[in-house]
């Protein structure tokens, strides 16, 4: 149950005086929640200075400023186009109010002729008059304090005015409670932080432009309380995970020794290393949750194979699921010549896969007869029953969220969970995102991969791309053609895609094929059976072949409007032309002139192909949430840290997190208890569950 300490801030916005249904609405969207603490989390975004108080008869034009003026005359509009004006005087000048949105009655009552008033706002100088349209506030001297000469201005959406929603977070911050304090009181005050509700609502009130950055005291304060929260979660779900009982399997190694003699190259020693991890975690008690970095043509297949037959020994067996049909039989055509080979029965379950076919598969899983299964989200179906599931792989999926990992090897005997993928995710967001498991990188690529030869030219050399293109197909080779990224819209992207494929087959004839994400699954095969044989040689695509489309034979890719595209993305995209051992070519074409980050992130791509360091360079340009080029990437977006700045504060909470578990396992202590609000406030309810008084 969350502390009752904490139900003020987890009380509806609806509870908040000025929120009505369409407020509620509004806030709802914007702040991705209708909780006051949804609101707190929402920080300013700049701030309006009203400090600057002159004399009419000293003002300066375009300028913010806060007067003290006396009303002298109405004149209200004559016509419906005319504005309402309200004439008002310091001792030195007059001043003329504007006011186009006509409410008379309001504008009286706010100004009663002769009163005294504090006004601000903006003022200009028309036909030698002083004017102010529509002043940002109107108020009754006594009622003007010091705080009102910095205003603080949030991000808004339609609907939701500023000055709301500075009322909407006066009343939330009025409702923080006094917290005990959950950090390290020797670390709080080595770094000169204030305690959590001083932070915060010093945050939400900013004097300065410095206080609005992600390194300032306060944010950085907040910052680590929500990475504290976040490596917690993730190392008391990874505790939990270390102590779920699982199955030693230690297999006789005569599978494994059957297919290293069948394969026509020498494991590198990253792999030998990796599977030694594997091994040492399958022969465990416990069971095993392990994340697999590899870049593209790593050999992270060859190792998923290998720590299945360790399984497939012990007379168990072994699945493997894939996001896309796309991957999972590429995944078949690798792995089923090498199983088959030693006799073992390797079947593929699809959502695709139906009737007898589906039947039978379903019964021999069943009894056991299938000895290892590749799939898609099908495998994990209600009516998918395995006689004995012991080795799970999760290949390239990045929405699995923690507690999904946990629960996918439920469907086996204690079964052990691999998770692969050959996106690069730098250190950090390894710690965000999948910190609840063990982890291992795959950093050395096999011998005679030759490096790509990567070129960054303007579109306007498109026509002599098309003509080097024509010379080199002629000579037999393939190519792809990706096509790029319009908007956040397939709708847009696939038109893009549609008028490009149309002015190549105009060159290149029935040569050239298309593929995109709307295709059906059996087209999409078609088109990719057809590439793969050398039937199509140009193959025009979005980014559905960002991620597993093996096609050895394809050694040169274009890329257009490269600058629209995430580093990471662009490197998994190159990655599609070194799955062989020739050399290859990837154009990175761009519309000029090229913003700064654009021209650096094409020059990265230009100078490495190691996609670790890539990597941690997309993070430092596009910061955490974006680093796969997708918002959906499953990684953690946080609510206030921010990973291109506060990254030593998240190495800092990493070991922090480790060392409370260690001394209060159990979160008993009195920092314990306040560490158990800091979980609820964060919501991250599920880990304290496992800590229940």
């Amino acid at each position: 149950m969350r502390p009752e300490i904490l139900y003020p801030l987890f009380a509806n916005i609806s509870s908040l005086k000025g929120v009505g249904d369409k407020a509620h609405k509004f806030l709802n969207t914007l702040l991705d929640g209708d909780k006051i603490v949804n609101l707190l989390w929402h920080l300013p975004s700049g701030i309006v200075d009203r400090s600057y108080s002159p004399k009419l008869v000293d003002a300066v034009a375009g300028r913010i400023c806060t007067l003290k003026i006396r009303v002298i005359e109405h004149i209200p509009p004559k016509t419906s186009k005319q504005p309402y004006r309200v004439i008002v005087e310091d001792d030195t000048d007059q001043l003329e109010l504007i006011f186009f949105k006509i409410y008379a009655d309001s504008i009286k009552k706010n100004l009663p002729l002769g009163s005294t008033r504090i006004i601000s706002g903006k003022i200009e100088n028309y036909n030698g008059m002083w004017q102010m349209p529509h002043p940002d506030f109107i108020v009754k001297p006594e009622q003007f304090g010091t705080d009102m000469k910095k205003e603080t201005v949030y991000p808004l959406t339609a609907g939701i005015t500023n000055k709301m929603m500075c009322k909407f977070v006066q009343q939330a911050l009025a409702k923080i409670p006094s917290f005990a304090e959950w950090q390290n009181k020797d670390f709080v005050k080595q770094q000169n932080w204030k305690d959590f509700k001083t932070a915060l609502t010093n945050v939400h009130h900013p004097k300065y432009s410095t206080d609005l950055e992600p390194w300032c005291a306060e944010r950085s304060r907040l910052a680590y309380d929500e990475l504290l929260a976040n490596q917690l979660a993730l190392a008391i779900v990874r505790q939990k995970i270390k102590k779920q009982p699982g199955r030693e399997i230690r297999g006789n190694g005569m599978l494994r020794k059957k297919v290293l003699e069948s394969l026509p190259f020498e494991l590198t020693s990253a792999q030998k290393n990796v599977l030694n991890d594997i091994y040492a975690d399958q022969a465990e008690k416990f069971r095993m949750l392990r994340l697999l970095q590899g870049d593209v043509g790593s050999g992270k297949t060859i190792v998923a194979l290998l720590a299945m037959l360790n399984a497939v020994e012990c007379g168990a067996q072994a699945a493997i699921m894939a996001p896309t049909e796309i991957l999972a039989k590429q995944h078949l055509d690798t792995i089923a010549p090498l199983a088959e080979n030693i006799g073992l029965n390797i079947q593929l379950l699809t959502g695709r896969v139906k009737g007898k076919n589906r039947t039978q598969i379903l019964e021999n899983l069943e009894n056991g007869d299938i000895n290892i299964i590749i799939g898609t989200h099908a495998l994990f179906q209600e009516n998918v029953v395995f006689k004995d599931l012991a080795f799970v792989v999760v290949d390239e999926q990045h929405r699995f969220g923690v507690h999904q990992r946990l629960n996918l090897s439920e469907k086996g005997n204690k079964a052990d969970v691999l998770v692969m993928t050959a996106t690069p995710i730098p250190r950090t967001l390894v710690l965000t995102a999948y910190g609840d498991m063990e982890y291992s990188k795959i950093d050395q690529m096999p011998e005679g991969r030759k490096p790509t030869d990567t070129r960054v030219l303007p579109i306007d050399k498109l026509q002599d791309v098309v003509a080097g293109l024509k010379r080199k197909l002629a000579e037999g080779a393939r190519a792809y053609w990706v096509c790029p990224l319009v908007e956040e819209s397939e709708k847009l992207d696939l038109a893009a895609a549609e008028d490009r494929f149309a002015a190549l087959q105009l060159v290149f004839g029935d040569k050239v094929g298309l593929i995109h994400g709307k295709m059906k699954e059996k087209d999409k095969d078609a088109i990719m059976e057809k590439f793969k044989k050398g039937e199509i040689s140009l193959l025009v695509a979005t980014t559905v072949i960002e991620v597993g489309v093996n096609v050895p034979e394809a050694t040169i890719m274009v890329i257009e409007h490269a600058e629209r595209f995430g580093l990471a993305q662009l490197h998994q995209l190159r990655g599609r032309i070194k799955r062989g051992n020739n050399a290859s070519t990837c154009l990175l074409m761009y519309a000029p002139p090229l913003s700064e980050t654009g021209k650096e992130r094409l020059n990265i791509m230009k100078h490495s192909e190691d996609g670790f360091e890539i990597a941690e360079k997309d993070l430092e340009l596009r910061g955490g949430g974006e680093i796969l080029g997708t918002k959906q990437s499953g990684f953690t977006m946080f609510k206030i840290a921010d990973m291109s700045v506060h990254k030593n504060l998240l190495h800092i909470a990493n070991q922090d997190a480790k060392m409370i578990l260690e001394t209060d396992p159990k979160l008993e202590t009195d920092r314990g208890n306040a560490l158990r609000t800091l979980l609820y406030l964060f919501e991250k309810d599920d880990c304290v569950k496992t800590y229940k008084a």
